[in-house]
C-alpha cells in the first residue's frame, strides 16, 4: 500500500518539482485514508523528500549541461573564458606600459 501512495504522489505531482509542504500535505491525506502510523508516515515523507531532492539535482545537472552546450553552440565565450581573456589583456597593458617607460 505504501508503495502504491507513494508512486501515485511522484506521478500525480511531479516528483521534481514537490514542495516539502506538498509532500507533507500528501502524506497527510494518505496517513489519514490508510491509516498508517506516525512512524510510517514520516518514513514515507522523509523517502519522498530525499527523492525529490535527487531529482531536482539530476534536474538541475541537466539543465547546466543543456545551457552549456547550448553556449558552445551558438559559440558564446563562458565566464572562463571572459576572464582568461581579461588577464591576457591585463598582461598585455602591463608589458606595454612597461615598454613605453622604457622608452622615455
Amino acid at each position: 500500500m505504501l508503495d502504491l501512495a507513494r508512486r501515485a504522489i511522484l506521478t500525480g505531482v511531479g516528483l521534481g518539482l514537490i514542495a516539502k509542504d506538498k509532500i507533507d500535505e500528501a502524506v497527510q491525506r494518505i496517513r489519514e485514508e490508510s491509516n498508517l502510523t506516525e512512524e510510517e508516515s514520516r518514513k514515507l515523507a522523509r523517502e519522498l523528500l530525499d527523492q525529490s531532492d535527487e531529482a531536482r539535482k539530476k534536474l538541475n545537472d541537466l539543465i547546466k549541461k543543456a545551457t552549456e552546450e547550448l553556449f558552445a553552440h551558438m559559440d558564446i565565450p563562458s565566464r572562463q573564458d571572459l576572464a582568461n581573456l581579461e588577464e591576457r589583456v591585463e598582461k598585455l597593458e602591463e608589458s606595454i606600459s612597461k615598454d613605453s617607460d622604457s622608452v622615455s
